[in-house]
């Protein structure tokens, strides 16, 4: 099945083979290698007819696993009734051409099957234009017939020129594609950039971490919030971005983000920009790990933190999530080191120790909060609703005099926001020395 951009895909009702070969200095173990991809077999959708394990010491140029393999594999398609090999390796464009020659059925590999769980993933407009972006620089190497369909989506782009041959006019159509995404993702961006300018008064924080370890159950927990979240990999793709409140704490902004994962492709990293950007521009890093795995978790803690320092965020302060403590027997915990608490024990789907994560996000940003004092007349009703508002309030009384004081703790973004009320009231109510803003 191909989709409308030429994506190689899965179809819910294919059976699947999967190949997933051990090579020297791989850096995780053939087990923990095989799980990762059967779940993101699971996530593409196709019935696991089979699967094929083996080792070698180095890749076949031609068939990536060798001749004699490679007729084993075929036997056991054909037995299964197979018509889709998934390999858990990048292959180029000549093994694949090879393999499917020989297999007679489709091949795909890892980069081509995270694609298309991205493609099947993406919601919103920007996302869509991402995925297709990268699809088609991954697949332009693969070019070999039946893409003059690309046209149509254009319009109007043209015939084949005189001595051009097919393939001459498929790629060209697919470079004319890529611009044309490319200046629109280009507009995305500098929406997304002046959005971003509008609250840069707020904080924000940005949950990140290894795709399926609980971030959206998380999000929604803090935020009381339902987007889209299931244990699936890569059940977020877009964005997602709601007010958090913090005790003693000016509230945040939190961002729900896509899940990283090993060997994630390059033409990815590179699409999802200007999502990433939201990551690259946090005050805190909130790195979500699924503590369940003990064996892996170090390993998906250094390939996020690895993605981080390629994107510029490797420098950002974090507080590690250990979630899903639910299936483990480790209670809830926030042990707290010189600079406040560096990690939490929780579980995002039972709720247990959410509590202390909002208590702990709220003691890191607390120190960028002010105590203000505030004199003016009681008459002046708009401003006191706008202390009420940004601020939070420790104490206010009126004076024998009539005159209303408040003392009140407000962050640096809030007391932004709220300096055109203290504007209006120092220019309308009474003459500027007569309001006093105190540390």
């Amino acid at each position: 099945m191909r989709t409308g951009t030429g994506t190689a895909t899965a179809a819910p009702d294919q059976r699947a083979v999967l190949v997933a070969v051990e090579l020297p200095g791989a850096d995780i173990a053939l087990d923990d290698d095989l799980t990762e991809a059967l779940e993101l077999t699971r996530a593409v959708g196709a019935e696991l007819a089979a699967t094929l394990v083996c080792r070698r010491n180095q890749v076949d140029p031609a068939l990536f696993i060798g001749s004699g393999k490679t007729a084993e594999l075929a036997e056991l398609v054909t037995a299964s009734c197979a018509d889709l090999v998934i390999f858990n390796h990048p292959l180029s464009p000549s093994q694949e051409r090879n393999l499917e020659r020989i297999l007679k059925c489709q091949v795909i590999d890892r980069i081509g099957l995270i694609l298309d769980i991205f493609a099947r993933r993406a919601r919103s407009h920007e996302g869509k234009l991402q995925v297709e972006l990268a699809q088609l620089k991954h697949l332009s190497t693969r070019l070999v017939r039946g893409w003059t369909h690309l046209e149509r989506q254009k319009g109007g782009i043209g015939l084949r020129g005189p001595g051009e041959s097919q393939l001459e006019t498929d790629r060209r159509l697919i470079r004319v594609r890529i611009r044309l995404l490319e200046a629109r993702l280009e507009r995305s961006v500098n929406q997304r950039i002046n959005s971003r300018r509008n609250r840069s008064e707020t904080p924000t924080v940005a949950l990140v971490g290894y795709t399926n370890s609980g971030k959206s159950t998380l999000f929604n927990a803090l935020t009381e919030s339902e987007v889209f979240a299931a244990d699936l990999l890569f059940a977020t793709l877009d964005s997602t971005l709601r007010r958090l409140e913090l005790p003693d704490s000016e509230p945040v902004i939190l961002v729900d983000t896509v899940g990283f994962v090993r060997r994630l492709p390059h033409a990815l990293v590179a699409a999802f920009r200007s999502t990433l950007e939201e990551v690259r521009s946090a005050s805190l890093l909130l790195h979500v790990v699924d503590s369940s795995r003990t064996d892996e978790r170090q390993m998906m803690m250094a390939q996020v933190n690895g993605v981080l320092d390629d994107i510029g965020a490797g420098d950002i302060p974090q507080i590690e999530v250990m979630n899903k403590i639910d299936l483990t027997d480790h209670a809830p915990a926030h042990p707290a080191g010189n600079g406040g608490v560096e990690r939490v024990w929780l579980s995002a789907h039972s709720g247990s120790g959410v509590d202390l994560l909002r208590s702990a996000v709220g003691q890191r940003f607390a120190a960028s909060r002010m105590r203000k004092t505030l004199h003016l007349p009681r008459c002046d009703g708009q401003l006191r609703a706008g202390v009420f508002r940004l601020g939070q309030v420790r104490h206010e009384h009126f004076d024998a005099d009539g005159a209303w004081q408040v003392e009140f703790d407000i962050g640096r973004g809030e007391l932004a926001r709220l300096a055109p009320l203290l504007a209006a009231a120092g220019t309308d109510t009474l003459p500027t020395s007569a309001i006093t803003v105190e540390q």
